[in-house]
């Protein structure tokens, strides 16, 4: 089975199900291995620019042909017998009208398999999907099932808790933006209270004077495509904030930056990683602490 894969996620399901995809997106670095494989697709965005600088280029993209380019010569050289692509947001992949046109326009004999990723239960089905479509039905049932039975024993512990923090996830901030789709139900399975979204919601710019009035308890800070060092370059657009030192997570040593490229941004099988490390955030008594490529405490960043 031949399979391009034009986004993380899917690249990781694929890879998790015991096949090696045969083309990627220029963003699939994981695992490793996805880095040697012949990129489809490219950005029209620069993503070593700033947050303020990557939204401005994100709107000039959105308004003209788009923020990816497909190779259609790739994608047509490498022969693919599905292409599995997505439907949640045009600035996290390439759109799945985009990938089909191409397939299409070239005469390629492929199935396009789209993944709609909102929720723990969406990424589960999606790897269903993905297991019929690979031919990989048997793994995808066990694998789904250790999925399961990991964010099944985090709740079960979560329960164990005396109070419930209220926590807010930015996955940007230049312009301030709070996380939606998975991740209010993943704060929730925590044991957290993620007041300024509802569970499958899509993300979206809020005033800095709404998280101000939240005033969470527990803040992460985790822009869509950033890792933990790339954040610390742009963190400057979040705590020179009027009244970020005021906010109660801060005042208590509970800020946080997380890699969101690979663990919040990115609706693959790491989302079930997530699920753990935000409930070692909200319940440091209760869980192991995050591994700090992944998650690093404010104040070691601004040092």
């Amino acid at each position: 089975m031949r399979v391009v894969t034009l986004l993380p996620s899917a690249t990781e399901i694929v890879y998790a199900l015991g096949v090696e995809p045969v083309g990627v997106s220029h963003e699939c670095d994981y695992p490793p291995a996805a880095r040697e494989q012949p990129s489809v697709n490219s950005s029209r965005v620069d993503p070593e620019a700033s947050s303020s600088e990557i939204n401005e280029q994100v709107a000039e993209a959105e308004s003209g042909d788009g923020v990816y380019a497909i190779d259609r010569e790739t994608l047509a050289a490498v022969e693919p017998d599905v292409v599995i692509t997505q439907g949640v947001c045009d600035v996290c992949a390439v759109d799945h009208v985009q990938v089909a046109q191409a397939v299409e326009e070239e005469g390629i004999d492929a199935e396009v398999l789209t993944l709609d990723v909102h929720s723990l239960d969406d990424l589960f089905d999606s790897i269903h999907r993905v297991g019929a479509a690979i031919g990989r039905d048997e793994r995808a049932v066990e694998y789904v099932t250790e999925l399961r039975e990991r964010v099944a024993a985090v709740e079960t512990t979560a329960a164990r808790a005396t109070e419930s923090p209220t926590m807010a996830v930015l996955d940007w901030i230049d312009p301030v933006m709070v996380a939606g789709h998975w991740v209010p139900e993943m704060v929730e399975l925590g044991g957290g209270v993620y007041g300024m979204a509802e569970r499958g919601e899509h993300s979206r710019p809020r005033e800095w004077e709404d998280v101000r009035e939240y005033d969470p308890d527990v803040v992460v800070a985790a822009p869509c495509g950033f890792d933990v060092a790339q954040t610390r370059e742009n963190l400057t657009d979040l705590t020179d904030r009027d009244g970020f030192d005021d906010l109660s997570a801060v005042q208590t040593d509970r800020a946080y930056v997380m890699d969101g490229h690979h663990f919040v941004n990115r609706s693959g099988p790491r989302l079930v990683d997530t699920v753990e490390y935000l409930a070692a955030l909200l319940h440091p008594d209760l869980f192991d602490a995050p591994p700090r490529d992944a998650v690093v405490e404010l104040p070691t960043v601004r040092a």
